[in-house]
């Protein structure tokens, strides 16, 4: 059986995506999608890249994803599964970059900074 394998990252998550073709299976970390990813919208963002190229139920995937929340992972997953389709056909380039589905999201968390509360948030300022 043939695999194309990808990594996706981020924030601080990073997702191994195995995509093979097959019937549409979905499995994240040992789960089904459905179970693993709470929330309609995560499904919906990770379902996306399939959806452009109209070839949902030719691949199963299989997903081992760790770090981040469940935001993030959705995004890493997606990025992953974007790459990977990649692997299989270079044709669909084109289609994938135009929604931006092949560029990595660079934002992270920015660091604490003393005498903040939070990276920019700062204490209340009392006059007296």
């Amino acid at each position: 059986m043939q695999y194309f394998d990808a990594v996706g990252r981020r924030k601080n998550a990073v997702a191994r995506v195995r995509l093979s073709k097959g019937t549409g299976k979905r499995i994240v970390n040992k789960k089904p999608m459905k179970d693993y990813l709470s929330r309609e919208t995560l499904e919906m963002i990770v379902e996306e890249p399939f959806r452009l190229i109209d070839q949902s139920e030719r691949f199963d995937m299989k997903v081992n994803v760790r770090g981040g929340g469940l935001s993030g992972q959705a995004g890493a997953i997606r990025l992953g599964i974007s790459r990977a389709l990649l692997e299989y056909d270079p044709e669909l380039r084109p289609i994938l970059k135009k929604e931006g589905l092949l560029t990595r999201d660079a934002r992270e968390k920015e660091r604490r900074k003393y005498g903040l509360a939070k990276a920019r948030k700062a204490y209340q300022y009392s006059k007296r």
